[in-house]
């Protein structure tokens, strides 16, 4: 019995492992982009950085976002729930500040902390109105709060089939614990009592052949849910791999970007 849980335990262990490295690798694409790095660079516009305050970067992943903002003189820490994410993190960033939690709850005292973002994040979450509550509490009076999330109903890509697309998309959109908290950013930082709450929307498009392990990561879901029949999705994803092939890919994904004071 224990060897055969030694082989369950190694099996997940390797799984896990593969899962992190995909999504490394799927961020590490979407990052590079020069949309993304313009809206990161927005995002810490409006966080509106004073030298040496501290920063929470909530959902670190690979710590890119945490390099960056000490890069502009602040004291950042990042913040992630997965332990292999970290690692890679660590491994990435060794001279940064990396901690192990959830958004839900924070490892800082009340009012520690000058800055809080956190970009890509709650859509996964299944209550994010916790999140923001406890993003209130770690703020310090006049703090700033800024979450980036993407508005997953509303993802754009060309091809073929627009009716399977649509299929597609809002099927992975329900797999999702929060898919609309974007749109929802505004209300819940008001319900929380923040104060000059502002909004926006950046629309991001990408046409690298890079950005394809995203369709897949759309379409995958939505078949193990049963949305869309297997041959069905593999034709879709073939048809999308060809367009990249002759230059036609195309997909456009709208970003929430809401900021406020504590």
């Amino acid at each position: 019995m224990a060897k055969n849980q030694d082989a369950v335990d190694e099996h997940r262990d390797s799984h896990d492992s593969r899962d992190t490295e995909a999504l490394l690798a799927a961020l590490d694409a979407a990052d590079g982009m020069p949309g993304a790095t313009r809206l990161r660079t927005r995002s810490y516009e409006l966080l509106s950085l004073v030298p040496g305050s501290t920063v929470v970067d909530v959902g670190c992943g690979g710590g890119r976002a945490v390099a960056e903002l000490a890069g502009r003189g602040v004291h950042a820490v990042g913040v992630d729930p997965g332990p292999r994410m970290l690692a890679a993190a660590r491994a990435r960033w060794p001279r940064y500040e990396f901690r192990e939690a959830g958004a839900e709850e924070l490892p800082f005292p009340d009012g520690s902390v000058h800055g809080y973002r956190a970009d890509k994040v709650f859509h996964v979450l299944r209550e994010p109105a916790r999140a923001v509550a406890e993003a209130r509490r770690v703020l310090r009076p006049g703090g700033r709060i800024v979450l980036v999330d993407q508005d997953w109903d509303a993802v754009m890509i060309d091809s073929d089939d627009a009716v399977l697309t649509r299929t597609i998309v809002h099927a992975r959109a329900d797999l999702l614990g929060s898919p609309h908290a974007g749109r929802q950013f505004r209300a819940l930082l008001l319900a929380d009592g923040f104060a000059d709450v502002t909004a926006e929307v950046h629309t991001s498009v990408f046409t690298d052949p890079a950005m394809l392990p995203l369709l897949t990561r759309l379409a995958e879901p939505a078949c193990a849910a049963g949305a869309v029949d297997r041959d069905l999705a593999d034709g879709w994803l073939a048809e999308q791999r060809g367009r990249a092939e002759r230059g036609r890919f195309l997909v456009a994904v709208p970003f929430w970007v809401v900021s406020a004071a504590a």
